[in-house]
């Protein structure tokens, strides 16, 4: 799974890497991105590229309440089309979901149960803003106002993160993020782009344990730190 990721980069760095204006409200570097929280995304509906904010936690948009499950944060590549409301958002709502990092927690190699297991973050190689897979969806109440979330497909983890994590986030190769946006493509397309990333193109590094927190979210987070 995908539970905590960082977009760090600024934003001009950001709509440029992905050709896209900025929003009307202010994009924030975020060191500790975490649920509930609102996000740069870009979504297949947008006749221009603009980045939006949107909510990490997919709400449905038959749900009753804009509650956010935690469960929904994520959603498995392989069963997308098993589950009506990913089957749906499949066909009809993909989003790139800008970062460019995230973090998993490594398992002691002692296995004592007094230690803690250590946050490590992956990146791409160069360091560079990405894309992971992403699904939306657009909620309405009653008095008409709306509120958009996301969710990030995963898939099998790659030689880097497994050692780690079994799952890893979906980072879409540079040249199939706009096939990801074309409603055109069709769900083969679609499909074939949900798999893990070149471990090549890819590298991880411990980092402080003050990443546990979500309400922590400083540019310390981010630097390599020494493991004893």
């Amino acid at each position: 799974m995908c539970g905590r990721y960082t977009i760090s980069a600024d934003p001009k760095q950001l709509a440029e890497r992905f050709d896209a204006a900025l929003p009307a409200g202010a994009v924030e570097s975020r060191y500790n991105a975490a649920p509930s929280q609102t996000l740069p995304t870009l979504l297949n509906e947008d006749d221009e590229r603009v980045i939006q904010l949107l909510r990490w936690g997919l709400v449905p948009h038959w749900s009753k309440e804009p509650t956010t499950d935690y469960s929904m944060i994520n959603a498995r590549a392989e069963t997308l089309e098993q589950k009506s409301t990913f089957k749906q958002a499949l066909y009809k709502r993909r989003c790139l979901v800008l970062a460019d990092g995230f973090y998993e927690w490594q398992k002691p190699a002692d296995g004592g149960s007094k230690s803690k297991k250590i946050p490590m973050r992956f990146t791409l190689t160069t360091g560079e803003p990405f894309a992971f897979a992403g699904l939306w969806d657009v909620w309405r109440n009653d008095q008409g106002e709306i509120l958009k979330t996301f969710t990030i497909i995963t898939t099998s983890a790659n030689d880097v993160v497994a050692p780690v994590h079994n799952r890893m986030p979906v980072i879409l190769l540079p040249e199939n993020e706009k096939h990801w946006l074309d409603n055109n493509a069709g769900p083969d397309v679609w499909r074939d782009m949900l798999r893990p990333y070149p471990a090549d193109l890819m590298k991880v590094y411990p980092v402080s344990t003050r990443v546990n927190s979500a309400s922590v979210d400083d540019p310390s987070l981010i630097k390599p730190v020494e493991v004893s």
